[in-house]
């Protein structure tokens, strides 16, 4: 669909109320410029323990942490009432262990209930926690960047659900000293639960303020060991803020949302997890996530519990997409009440997006807002969607609170940024600290923007792709890689999922393509494994046929792919080539994909070549 088209299609969505898109812009002279949100800014919250301390008053009996039973037969969680009251009492028991500012909480188990509460507790008195991805402990035999994470934050206390199937990190954490808790071992959740509120308590929460660390949240690690990055309050309470002043329906209805993103992250666990509590709202935990065998639960919770805001990756809604064309009662629940589809973690697809807009209209009758905003684990909720964009790749604009700074650099507008919602830095790390923000204290984002439109500021920015992903060509041919990964994604629609770019330091692009098993399975005409797939001539042929005309259409050797190579099987979570968010990362794609590479450019009768490529 054209941008033109879009932009009719959304001029209008009458169930939510945004915030006017206003900018203010500064030049700075060699073309460079500032754009800010003229709205003024002011977090009049001390903490986030000030927020379940308003809700447990106001609405004790509200659902706030959700999560399955263990028969899968109901939800079951804590209202505001009782997290508040559990809180105090874990408090209670981190301080008697002799946790602190200095030694942090370890959480080793996925989202939960009894994660949620117990990272609200530690923060409630001053601790730090370190919520880990759980791959590290348990597809990573060596621990390698566990061990990383325990150098950097000297851990006073481990916690993970299962204590049998963290057994190997326990053993480990067990032997440099860390106390562990589980819901199974000597030492338990439930135990800790019966511990009396002391008034140690009620005097380190009152320490509790703006500059006190709340969380450090540690980076995918795609080229080297992750950093240790410093959350602070202020930082979690002024994203929060920022996003009621562009989103101020969220004041006026609880939110509920059915949300699978891993809190180890800032998406899950800052953006979405703060959300609810500063809004009062309910967060159902979905035990599923956008991979095979695992959808099939998200889909499932969905049409229990109709949400009014949806969060997910693109990877998602792919999957749900031709499931919700097929299933009424999914259709419904999905659209009933919602008053937004959000997506971010990496380019949405136009196709995904025409899909669901398209859905939402037949069910409804009107348009669902389709947002998405841009944010990094340093520096939380940048820019957001608050107003109709014409298409997937516009982040919105700079929020309140913050300065984007747009610096010319190699032929793109590199970003940085500056404001409250902004780390202090690298968990003993004063190097990478150093080196992440420039001599005017804006952070080193790594990406690159660009405006929609120079005479209209209110249309917003463009994201641009990331500057350490883009690489030359042999020609010296710059190739902006997120932009060419979703428009190739469009062209060979719905048969693949993902792909990865390559061509560093060659003559052409090529990519390493993931199958979308669902939909070839229909165009196959059978059910078959992913190599079974990737050998299949109506496949093969059906991305041939697309590669071909996609490639027609372009005029300069950045945006042709000449060849493409069909992988058998799927991105290894296990590895961190699929993030815990679910999407490719391409720089570690790559590496680990080096033989398929090579082969790429080699000639292999696997290598499926477009026919229809310019000289």
């Amino acid at each position: 669909m054209t941008t033109e088209g879009r932009e009719t299609m959304t001029s209008a969505y009458p169930a939510t109320k945004f915030a006017p898109a206003e900018v203010v812009r500064e030049d700075l002279g060699n073309g460079a410029f500032t754009l800010r949100s003229p709205q003024l800014f002011d977090i009049k919250v001390k903490n986030l323990s000030a927020l379940l301390d308003r809700w447990a008053s106001e609405v004790p009996d509200r659902p706030y942490l959700m999560e399955r039973s263990q028969d899968d037969d109901v939800w079951q969680g804590v209202s505001y009432g009782e997290a508040h009251a559990q809180v105090q009492s874990l408090a209670a028991f981190l301080l008697a262990q002799g946790l602190g500012p200095n030694k942090p909480l370890l959480i080793l188990s996925a989202n939960s209930v009894r994660h949620g509460v117990l990272m609200l507790a530690a923060m409630h008195v001053g601790i730090p926690v370190v919520p880990v991805s759980v791959p590290y402990s348990l597809h990573d035999q060596t621990l390698a960047k566990l061990r990383h994470i325990v150098s950097v934050t000297s851990p006073g206390m481990a916690y993970a659900a299962d204590s049998q199937a963290f057994a190997n990190a326990f053993d480990y954490l067990g032997g440099e000293g860390i106390t562990l808790l589980s819901d199974d071992g000597a030492l338990t959740y439930d135990a800790a639960l019966q511990t009396p509120v002391s008034d140690a308590v009620a005097v380190e929460a009152a320490k509790v303020d703006h500059q006190t660390v709340g969380k450090i949240l540690f980076t995918s690690g795609s080229t080297g060991m992750p950093k240790g990055v410093i959350v602070n309050q202020e930082m979690m309470l002024a994203s929060q803020q920022a996003l009621v002043q562009i989103w101020p329906f969220l004041e006026v209805e609880p939110p509920v949302i059915v949300d699978w993103l891993p809190w180890n992250h800032t998406f899950g666990g800052n953006f979405n997890f703060n959300q609810i509590l500063w809004n009062g709202g309910t967060f159902y935990i979905d035990d599923g996530k956008p991979v095979p065998g695992e959808i099939e639960k998200t889909m499932r919770n969905i049409r229990d519990v109709s949400p009014t805001l949806y969060f997910n990756v693109p990877k998602g809604f792919d999957m749900m997409l031709p499931v919700m064309r097929e299933d009424a009662a999914l259709r419904k629940a999905f659209f009933e009440r919602l008053q937004l589809i959000f997506f971010s973690g990496a380019g949405l697809p136009d196709h995904l997006w025409e899909g669901l807009e398209e859905l939402g209209v037949a069910e409804r009758g009107e348009k669902v807002p389709f947002v998405s905003a841009w944010g990094a684990t340093e520096a939380m909720l940048i820019t957001c969607v608050h107003f109709p964009v014409p298409s997937a790749d516009v982040i919105g604009l700079p929020t309140p609170g913050y300065e984007l700074k747009f610096l010319p650099n190699g032929g793109k507008l590199e970003m940085r940024v500056r404001g409250p919602h902004v780390t202090p830095g690298y968990m003993n790390n004063a190097e990478k600290t150093a080196e992440a923000f420039d001599e005017d204290g804006f952070y080193l984002t790594g990406d690159a923007g660009r405006l929609v439109d120079q005479g209209d500021l209110s249309k917003g920015i463009y994201f641009d792709g990331r500057t350490s992903e883009n690489f030359k060509l042999m020609t010296g041919t710059w190739v902006a890689v997120g932009n060419l990964r979703v428009a190739l994604l469009d062209a060979l629609k719905p048969i693949v999922s993902d792909a990865v770019i390559a061509g560093h330091n060659r003559n052409d692009i090529g990519a390493l393509l993931f199958l979308n098993a669902d939909e070839c399975k229909s165009l196959a005409g059978r059910v078959d494994d992913l190599a079974g797939y990737a050998s299949d001539p109506a496949v093969r042929a059906f991305i041939e046929e697309r590669l071909s005309a996609y490639n027609a259409g372009q005029t300069g050797s950045a945006t042709r792919v000449k060849r493409v190579l069909v992988q058998t099987d799927a991105p290894s979570v296990e590895k961190n080539e699929i993030t815990d968010k679910g999407y490719i990362n391409q720089r570690l794609a790559l590496e680990l994909r080096d033989g398929a590479v090579s082969e790429l450019y080699e000639g292999s009768e696997r290598v499926i070549a477009s026919v229809k490529v310019h000289a």
